[in-house]
């Protein structure tokens, strides 16, 4: 017996979804000049002309944070970063929503984060949800995480990790999607 095979999605018709524009697009066109000449471009060396730009176009960003080269913000009008930070070489904040990251966080390089994906199942709209990483995670190099998480306190993402829902305070996670295999600090206080 054979499965019906099911239609395909028509793409021309796919929406906005629940994604809401909240500056004018010359506004965006203006940030992309700016991004690749002050934040993505490799020959930049500063972090702080990078902090400064990022700053300039509605980011909220600490104190001592380090922002290495070709780093990528779709929306910096929705990043949130707290006091000390790393944020490596090479990573993509892909922020259609708005994106947090509490104080002394590292994230990685080549790290991919996306609040954004799509209705894969009906119609192929935009679906936007926000992403929350709290106090003192460290995402290791080349994870991805995906809209809709909040990582927990003190978390560590081990290297390739995919992060799909939200972790647990403490916790090391890894693998695709991302599991639990151990306790960063020891056992957590009752």
């Amino acid at each position: 017996m054979s499965v019906p095979t099911p239609p395909v999605i028509d793409l021309s018709r796919a929406g906005p979804g629940n994604f809401r524009r909240t500056r004018p697009k010359w506004f965006e066109l203006l940030w992309i000049v700016t991004e690749a000449l002050l934040v993505t471009n490799p020959l930049q060396l500063s972090s702080s002309l990078r902090r400064w730009a990022l700053v300039a176009f509605g980011a909220d960003i600490g104190r001592g944070v380090i922002l290495r080269p070709r780093l990528r913000v779709k929306f910096p009008w929705n990043l949130s970063i707290g006091d000390h930070c790393w944020i490596g070489e090479g990573v993509w904040i892909h922020n259609q929503a708005m994106l947090t990251v509490e104080h002394d966080c590292v994230i990685s390089q080549e790290t991919f984060l996306t609040t954004g994906s799509h209705r894969s199942r009906t119609n192929m709209d935009l679906y936007v949800s926000p992403i929350y990483i709290e106090a003192g995670v460290w995402i290791t190099s080349r994870c991805i995480v995906l809209q809709n998480v909040r990582i927990g306190r003190n978390a560590l993402v081990t290297p390739g990790s995919v992060v799909i829902r939200s972790l647990d305070a403490n916790g090391i996670y890894s693998g695709n999607p991302a599991r639990q295999i151990g306790q960063r600090f020891g056992k957590p206080e009752s």
